[in-house]
């Protein structure tokens, strides 16, 4: 009975650590990424170590980043640019800010 419970609050744990790794933005004009231009629309952010994935589809673009806190939770869902390269995502009710470096020149 302690082992399937034991078993259960993993599952439960593994869970909950897996769905703080993802997450959702919408970028409502184009932006760029690593060198690559990701058109308006929502995508998913999947948070591996320092490697950030976002997806939409069939586009794919991966870029270092760094996860930082803030000390208190964000409202919402934004994205800090500076001209069409995304800075931050800072993520709406959670205090994570993903932080990207700049780097690459936009492609298509």
């Amino acid at each position: 009975m302690v082992k399937g419970l034991t078993i259960g609050f993993a599952t439960i744990a593994l869970a909950v650590a897996s769905a703080a790794s993802s997450y959702n933005v919408t970028f409502f004009e184009p932006v760029v990424l690593n060198g690559t231009t990701l058109k308006p629309g929502e995508y998913k952010v999947e948070i591996n170590n320092d490697k950030a994935t976002i997806k939409k589809g069939k586009a794919v673009v991966e870029s270092p980043v760094k996860v930082e806190n803030n000390d208190a939770k964000y409202q919402t869902t934004s994205v800090r640019l500076a001209g069409t390269q995304v800075e931050e995502i800072h993520v709406g009710g959670t205090r994570t800010k993903l932080v990207f470096e700049k780097t690459g020149v936009a492609t298509n």
